[in-house]
């Protein structure tokens, strides 16, 4: 695996993690420089996201290029965008500005999930994923407080020059670092979208939209449910920000981990079984201080955990189309933090206790859970690890995906059902194959027992011949004048022998009857 490849994918998600998330501490000062409502001014992540959305599409007009040359395209439309809102003059040019930077955003994941595939050694492409998508959790850890800190003591703009300048360095490591790993097999504009005839993607995707959803409940409000509901100060919020952070790159590099072990499905259906939980626990629990933090952390970091997981699950299950269906899983993973986000603001609208934010992102959890479920238990079976397999294997397993009407066999099965289950189908199997053999005898059968017939109906023919030649030879000798006796007995006996003959060679008619009865049989 070569690892300088996969840091300079790293750093490209740093850039895009701080780029999208250090909005959400710079909305009061975009509101004061553009004369803007703080409402007003969240159109500018709303914008962001709809770029992602947009961009996750568009990335398909690309796919004749390489790879690495899609990638540098991305960078530096990202770079422009950048640039055009730390220098944005209205807020309208400021919005346009997001949108653009936004347009590579889940492109980029698309497209470095893909690479990071190709970098890696076999069997650990779920590994290499974490590791690109490490840069978007340590920029957690520091890009908020560090743009919102800039942003108040020089500018907000501060922030984006900096994320111009990593912009550069990253468009420098991705041109060095990161070799050529080839094109993606072209399938066409139609092609493209070929995987989403099947169940399984739709799958992957709901699952990602409703299991961030879930967590993004409680990643939303963070702050007033520390503060308000678990009494903590406000001035110890950035602290255990920063700890969620730190959760969010641990976890996602232990998951790569346990997927190289276990299938991504697997590991991404417990992580989010767990989330349902922890949200729950912090709705029962979370007045306690010291339970809301450790529970805080661990959401937190279950939602990278489930990340890595379902990036590689789509690569699985998009043949034909892995630069959309890449892309596609990352406008999910927008579009299931916009669902969060106003879902977890019904508890305040509707004046109930806060404890109902995160016990509303369970609900979403476990609509999250059940996709996930239905997903790793009926489709990943079907399909291979990309490092280990052509892309045309899994365009083979796509086809089975489509008609897959029945579980598979260990859909909540226990070992000895699984067992009867298998003996049931071989038995099936063999009385199929049995019977097929026996339609194959009964037609052999048929076919001797009309052969026997005809040979029959020739020799009687040959018979009634020869007995008809005796007759006139008779015939012709007592016109002729009567020949001597053993003379006419030598002609009958020569006869006789000849039609004898004739009979012999025919099958008996008993032994054709035999025959007869034995393709009744067969058919029986």
């Amino acid at each position: 695996m070569l690892i300088r490849g996969l840091i300079a994918l790293a750093f490209g998600t740093l850039g895009l993690g701080i780029a999208e998330y250090v909005a959400m501490g710079l909305l009061p000062y975009w509101a004061d420089d553009f004369n803007v409502t703080i409402a007003q001014s969240g159109h500018a992540i709303s914008s962001y996201a709809l770029g992602v959305a947009i961009g996750a599409f568009f990335i398909i007009l690309l796919r004749t290029l390489k790879l690495k040359t899609i990638l540098l395209i991305l960078i530096v439309v990202h770079i422009v965008g950048n640039v055009l809102t730390a220098f944005a003059p209205t807020f309208e040019t400021m919005l346009a500005s997001r949108f653009i930077a936004g347009l590579p955003h889940g492109a980029y994941f698309g497209v470095g999930s893909i690479i990071a595939q190709r970098l890696a050694a076999k069997g650990k492409g779920t590994s290499a994923v974490s590791i690109m998508i490490a840069g978007m959790t340590v920029s957690n850890i520091f890009g908020v407080p560090l743009g919102t800190a800039l942003a108040h003591s020089m500018s907000w703009r501060t922030i984006f020059y900096i994320v111009i300048c990593w912009g550069v360095l990253v468009l420098l490591s991705a041109i060095f670092w990161i070799r050529d790993v080839g094109k993606i097999k072209d399938t066409g504009f139609k092609g493209q979208f070929a995987f989403l005839r099947n169940p399984a993607p739709w799958w992957v995707l709901a699952a990602t939209m409703f299991g961030n959803a879930g967590i993004f409940c409680m990643h939303s409000y963070i702050s007033p449910i520390l503060t308000d509901f678990a009494g903590i100060p406000l001035a110890a919020v950035s602290a255990v920000m920063a700890a969620m952070g730190v959760c969010m790159v641990i976890a996602n590099l232990v998951s790569g981990r346990l997927c190289d072990r276990y299938t991504p499905g697997k590991v991404a259906f417990y992580c989010q079984l767990t989330a349902i939980i922890v949200l729950l626990g912090i709705s029962a629990l979370g007045n306690n201080p010291y339970i809301c933090v450790v529970l805080a952390c661990i959401a937190a970091g279950l939602l990278f955990a489930i990340s890595s997981p379902e990036q590689v699950s789509i690569l699985r299950v998009a043949p034909g189309g892995l630069l959309l269906g890449a892309s596609m899983v990352q406008a999910a993973f927008n579009l299931g933090n916009a669902i969060g986000a106003y879902v977890g603001g019904i508890p305040f609208d509707l004046s109930l206790n806060i404890r109902w934010v995160t016990g509303f992102g369970a609900m979403l959890a476990v609509l999250g859970t059940i996709s996930l479920y239905i997903y790793y238990k009926r489709h990943e079976h079907l399909f291979k690890d990309p490092t280990e397999a052509d892309e045309e294997v899994n365009q083979d397993a796509m086809a089975q995906s489509a008609s897959f009407a029945q579980p598979s066999p260990a859909y909540g099965m226990t070992d000895e059902l699984m067992y009867e289950y298998h003996m049931k189908k071989a038995a099936e199997y063999a009385a199929k194959i049995a019977a097929a053999k026996a339609q194959h005898i009964a037609a052999q059968a048929e076919a001797q027992a009309l052969e026997a017939q005809h040979e029959a109906a020739e020799a009687t023919n040959v018979a009634q011949s020869a007995a008809q030649e005796a007759e006139v030879l008779a015939q012709k000798a007592t016109a002729a004048g009567v020949p001597p006796e053993d003379e006419a007995q030598a002609i009958a006996e020569v006869t006789a022998q000849q039609a004898e003959k004739a009979l012999a060679e025919a099958a008996p008619a008993d032994e054709t009857q035999s025959a007869a009865v034995k393709a009744d049989e067969a058919k029986a």
